[in-house]
């Protein structure tokens, strides 16, 4: 039976959230009878002392090194057997534009945007407005855990957001209002989905990480056709993004119309507010069955090296 390494911390602006996670991991690792050593990352590389021919690495790393596909890439080289989407899938995934022309090309709707990159030329707040609507959404292209999103609202603070300089590629996107829902992939099949109701209306970070800021209506109350879709297109934009062992998608759901693909995030948060375990739980899951769950597909892949 080999050793699980558990890798958390890390060094993005998601440390904190990962360190919960990667805890809540160990812990039901653990539960399961396994030879466990938790390791908490300060810098960008592999930890000493790790052997593959003996270790299973499960990162736990949100944001920047854990999901860019700079961690999986390293362990690939080192021919380390771990758990989640390998480094092509996890570079595709953090990148919202590359993700959108992926997932777009097969048949998942998505809200309209404008792609913003520094040191180019930006088009102006009538161009965006002409394009987009007044009410946008500004993401940066490569963070998690909604860190750095902004909402904007008419034509003033669009243009004070465009007057503040800028590192990067940013989306603005369409506003698009509606039910906020996430559905969990495992396997590459679809679990149960997760209506999710910000007390401030706005699902931000605050709204992601503070016990009792968020009703989420497990499963989401959706007449079955909808319900039907949202599962296709989670495993629609899996599959297109090259993902493999568990993801998690968001969508929003106008009134009246289909669901809107937001994003697909390889490495989810497993603490006590994150969304994976619920949508887990919808098909009768405990937080420790999901977890080993995440972790066998490793585990073949070590049992056949």
């Amino acid at each position: 039976m080999p050793r699980i390494v558990i890798l958390m911390g890390g060094c993005s602006s998601e440390r904190d959230v990962s360190l919960r996670s990667g805890k809540a991991v160990a812990e039901a690792v653990r539960k399961s009878g396994y030879e466990l050593v938790e390791i908490d990352i300060l810098r960008e590389e592999l930890p000493a002392g790790l052997d593959a021919a003996s270790d299973v690495v499960f990162p736990v790393l949100h944001g920047g090194f854990g999901e860019n596909g700079e961690l999986q890439a390293l362990l690939e080289r080192a021919s380390f057997s771990y758990v989640g989407c390998d480094s092509a899938s996890s570079r595709l995934c953090m990148d919202k534009r590359r993700t959108k022309d992926a997932v777009g090309a097969v048949g998942v709707t998505l809200a309209k945007d404008i792609t913003l990159q520094s040191g180019h030329n930006l088009p102006s707040v009538d161009e965006i407005i002409s394009e987009l609507g007044s009410s946008i959404v500004a993401k940066p292209s490569g963070e998690g855990s909604s860190v750095g999103v902004a909402f904007i609202e008419g034509r003033d603070d669009l243009s004070e957001w465009l007057a503040k300089p800028r590192r990067g590629v940013w989306i603005l996107e369409q506003r698009i209002v509606g039910h906020e829902l996430t559905c969990g992939i495992l396997g590459g099949y679809a679990m149960g989905i997760v209506e999710i109701a910000p007390a401030s209306g706005v699902y931000d970070y605050a709204s992601k990480y503070t016990l009792g800021s968020t009703n989420y209506l497990v499963p989401a109350p959706l007449p079955e056709a909808q319900a039907e879709k949202v599962r296709l297109f989670s495993q629609l934009a899996f599959k297109a993004c090259g993902c493999r062992d568990f993801a998690r998608a968001d969508f929003i759901l106008p009134d009246g119309g289909e669901p809107v693909f937001l994003e697909i995030n390889t490495l989810p948060g497993m603490t006590a507010t994150s969304l994976l375990p619920k949508s887990a739980s919808c098909i009768g899951l405990t937080f420790e069955s999901l977890v080993r769950k995440m972790l066998e597909p490793a585990l073949v892949r070590f049992a056949r090296r």
